[in-house]
């Protein structure tokens, strides 16, 4: 039976306004650990960061509470890198910043970690190249040692860069500011784009993951926001319109965690306050995860 081992990191650090530090226990309360287990899945508990809690952040306007951002993504490195060789880890966000913390982790645990990023966002942004100072969309920056980015963020690893172009792979990718966009192109980073992953979220899945071919270890990160909102209101962002659905994200997410190379799940910007009051919407995440995590259709 696939092992699972569920790390908590209620942390809002990163993000533009609080709610995501939620996530993780609606989740839980919501049954995660029972439905897994029911879907044939063995669960252990991995432990939990410190939770924080966004606030408005005046002294460091271009890198908003940077010193818990570097705190929290340090402390979910070192509960995955403790987790057991077999079997996946699940991160439960939690902003963005956390899916750092899980890169860092597993380095040390393959030899070519591959990362499929699945977001609206490329989050390739640096401090200086936003005013709004929100780290959570700066993350991939970090990993990939981009010019801007901030040295013990970077570093979190131990080496830099944590990830070589070769490594990452975009699906569900949306519209990106011109900092990022140029980035790609100058990195020649492979991207499925979301109107694609909204018509074929299958063959979009099998898309991103070929350019991963080489390497032997894979990190899934999933930010909900990638989710059309009016589908189901998950996520921090609130975009509609041209996104997949929640059920078109399963589809992607379960043929992605067929492969036996992934090592981790990073699930982040999982607001439970925007949801439905009789927490339908958080069911209905839920079951997305649990299927696609144990296989089921």
């Amino acid at each position: 039976m696939r092992m699972v081992m569920l790390v908590e990191a209620p942390t809002s650090a990163g993000a533009y306004a609080p709610g995501q530090e939620d996530g993780p226990r609606a989740l839980l309360d919501a049954g995660l650990v029972e439905r897994l287990e029911a879907g044939g899945l063995v669960v252990h508990r991995g432990g939990r960061v410190s939770p924080f809690r966004w606030r408005p952040d005046p002294k460091s306007p271009r890198a908003a509470n940077v010193g818990a951002v570097i705190d929290r993504a340090g402390q979910v490195a070192g509960l995955v890198r403790s987790a057991p060789g077999e079997g996946i880890v699940v991160v439960l966000g939690g902003d963005c910043t956390v899916g750092v913390g899980t890169v860092a982790g597993l380095l040390d645990r393959v030899e070519r970690l591959g990362v499929v990023y699945v977001d609206r966002h490329a989050d390739l942004n640096v401090p200086d190249s936003r005013i709004d100072g929100a780290l959570d969309w700066m993350g991939v920056a970090h990993m990939l040692d981009v010019d801007g980015t901030l040295d013990e963020l970077a570093a979190l690893a131990g080496q830099r860069p944590m990830l070589s172009a070769g490594q990452v792979s975009f699906l569900g990718l949306g519209p990106h500011t011109d900092f990022e966009a140029k980035v790609i192109v100058d990195r020649a980073l492979p991207v499925v784009d979301a109107l694609s992953m909204a018509s074929d979220p299958i063959g979009s899945a099998r898309t991103a993951l070929s350019p991963l071919a080489a390497c032997d270890g894979l990190a899934i990160h999933f930010d909900v926001d990638l989710v059309d909102f009016l589908d189901a209101p998950l996520a921090e962002n609130t975009d509609r319109g041209i996104a997949p659905s929640l059920a078109a994200c399963g589809e992607a997410l379960r043929e992605l965690l067929a492969d036996t190379r992934v090592r981790a799940l990073t699930i982040t910007e999982f607001n439970p306050h925007h949801g439905s009051q009789d927490g339908d919407s958080t069911q209905r995440l839920l079951d997305v995860l649990v299927n696609a995590l144990s296989g089921a259709e």
